[in-house]
């Protein structure tokens, strides 16, 4: 896979899960890729396997929570690897449980990593991609934000819900200077669906009954190279979106 040769990509979150999956499948389709994490140490492994492949990475301490380490990390790969053309907003810190029992604390974490970072970089990417005559941001949301019980995820679904408003804004004023902006939904084998189900067996496997596939989705292959796909060329005149990778089981309408 070449398409996305040329280009770069900053996923944040990187270190496990869907970023990694994301980071792994941009990676092959061509791409040389920032990852970013809290914990250095795992988005080296994750740099170490794309090098292991034959792909260009660079690994990124980053605090999504943190406005100048976003700069720096934005920074950082401008300087790697000449610029940016994906952005993939991934890492977020989850407020769970019901409202009473979340705190402004927990709330607020969840807006700073969630919504907030996702705002500052799409902003610092912004000028970058519109110079490079366009790109692809992906951010990350979930279907907890249309469930039909809100019980227990009001918090998390709040933070997650105003990502996709931004998404639309995004690519509202954006698309004139060819910059697609896309939210992804998705349902991984990571390691935060395996807490839940650990701590939720039973509405876990009610939640599993409802998904027409069958199955989990797998981290790389069903999610990373979907991503892929969204920001290759045979996609282009797809932006603003939210796309269900769940294997059918969240209806977005």
């Amino acid at each position: 896979m070449t398409e996305l040769q040329g280009k770069t990509a900053i996923i944040t979150g990187a270190g496990q899960g869907v970023g990694q999956g994301i980071a792994l499948a941009l990676a092959a389709a061509g791409a040389a890729v920032v990852v970013a994490g809290r914990t250095l140490g795992k988005v080296e492994s994750t740099a170490k396997l794309i090098e292991s492949r034959g792909g260009k990475a660079l690994a990124v301490a980053c605090n999504v929570k943190d406005a100048a380490d976003l700069a720096a990390l934005v920074a950082a790969a401008q300087n790697a690897f000449g610029g940016v053309d994906i952005l993939v907003n991934n890492a977020q810190e989850v407020p769970q449980g019901k409202l009473l029992d979340v705190t402004d604390e927990a709330f607020l974490a969840g807006f700073e990593s969630g919504p907030l970072a996702t705002f500052r970089l799409m902003k610092l990417v912004q000028p970058i991609m519109a110079a490079r005559g366009g790109g692809t941001i992906i951010n990350l949301a979930s279907s907890a934000g249309i469930r039909w019980d809100m019980t227990g995820y009001g918090a998390y679904a709040a933070v997650k819900q105003a990502i996709r408003s931004l998404t639309r804004a995004g690519a509202a004023e954006w698309g004139r200077e060819n910059i697609r902006v896309l939210t992804i939904a998705p349902h991984a084998e990571s390691p935060g669906l395996k807490w839940w189900v650990e701590n939720n067996p039973e509405e876990a496997a009610a939640f599993f009954r409802t998904i027409p596939l069958g199955r989990i989705g797998k981290l790389e292959e069903d999610i990373g190279r979907a991503v892929a796909a969204l920001c290759g060329s045979d996609l282009s005149y797809l932006t603003g979106a939210t796309i269900p990778l769940d294997g059918g089981q969240a209806n977005f309408d």
